[in-house]
Parts: C-alpha cells; sequence; structure tokens
C-alpha cells in the first residue's frame, strides 16, 4: 500500500473527519475514510502519531477480587454498554494525572495505586486513528453518580463469577470484554 495524502472532511467539536487517499499494490486509487481527535493532519507522520489521546482504567478494588465497569449509555449505539472507565486525557495532562481526573468524574472513587500502564493502542483502528492507553492499577472509595450531565455512567464493583454472567447478557466495548472473560476465568 502507498500512502498518497490525507484530505479534510468535516470538522466536528469532538471529531474531525479524513479521506485518505493511498494506492493499492496492484495500482488501484482508492480512498478511506476515517476520523480523528486531531484537528488538522496533513502528512503520514501525524495520521500516525505518537501520543495517547485517552486513558482506560482497569482498576480492582484493594483486595483485588473486584473489578470496577461503568455501565453507560453511548449515543453511537442507542445502548447501554458496559465499559471501563476511560477519557480524554486534557491538555498539559500526563496518563496518570487524567486517569485519576477521570476515575473521580466518573465513578467519585480515587485512585490509590498504579501498577502498569500499558503503552499505545488503538480504540478502533478501523476506522479512527484515536489511541489511548491504559492504566491498571487499585481503587478505593464509595462510589457515586458521574458529575457530568452529559454522561450516563453507572459503576460499580463486580465479581468474577459476576462477570462471567453479565459477558452472556450485556453489550461491551470490545476492549472491555476481552480483558473481563481473560480475567474472570484467570
Amino acid at each position: 500500500m502507498k500512502y498518497k495524502g490525507i484530505r479534510k472532511i468535516n470538522e466536528g467539536h469532538f471529531i474531525t473527519r479524513f479521506d485518505v487517499d493511498y494506492e493499492t499494490e496492484d495500482g488501484q486509487s482508492k480512498v478511506y475514510e476515517m476520523i480523528s481527535r486531531k484537528k488538522d493532519i496533513t502528512s503520514l507522520e501525524e495520521l500516525r502519531g505518537d501520543k495517547p489521546d485517552a486513558v482506560v482504567l482497569i482498576l480492582t478494588n484493594m483486595s483485588g477480587d473486584r473489578i470496577l465497569v461503568n455501565r453507560e449509555f453511548r449515543m453511537a449505539s442507542g445502548s447501554w454498554v458496559m465499559n471501563f472507565p476511560a477519557g480524554l486525557i486534557d491538555e498539559g495532562e500526563d496518563a496518570e494525572t487524567a486517569a485519576a481526573r477521570e476515575l473521580r468524574e466518573e465513578t467519585g472513587l480515587i485512585l490509590k495505586e498504579i501498577d502498569d500502564i500499558i503503552g499505545l493502542s488503538y480504540s478502533a483502528v478501523g476506522f479512527s486513528n484515536e489511541m489511548n492507553v491504559c492504566v491498571v492499577g487499585k481503587c478505593d472509595g464509595t462510589i457515586r453518580k458521574s458529575d457530568s450531565s452529559f454522561e450516563e455512567i453507572e459503576a460499580a464493583w463486580y465479581t468474577k463469577e459476576e462477570i462471567r454472567e453479565l459477558l452472556k447478557t450485556e453489550r461491551f466495548a470490545a476492549r472491555t470484554q476481552a480483558f473481563l472473560y481473560m480475567w474472570s476465568r484467570s
């Protein structure tokens, strides 16, 4: 595949749509439609990026026997979806700061330990170059309602047995579903 260029099609408040022009191995010209958190992309290097846009929080309680999962209404699917707490990294924040802030905003909980930060991954590589990092650790406190009127989030703690049952009946974000399947089997 040979990259030819990128064109901005439409700029929204949170995402921008681009067309990526490329040529296939057999010489056919093609256009790939995509969205990005970035407002302006003019090169392949900018398209690839090198910094996360968001954090995903994979957190257990202090004893490690329960995992935190949000049930949230997602407008793009028109339904409630099970997902790890997550959110955008604000200008000037690092992943650790964004993780603590997002956790507090979405659940009222306090980030107590960071055991690992898993490197860059794509949120939805089929149509977006949005990248995130996963912050793995422990949190504590009392769950409360999200402090955002723009998000409908119900956070809760789940055991491995409860997760195995939820995996049979609920809709999940793919990354959350995959991780929880493995976690519930360990």
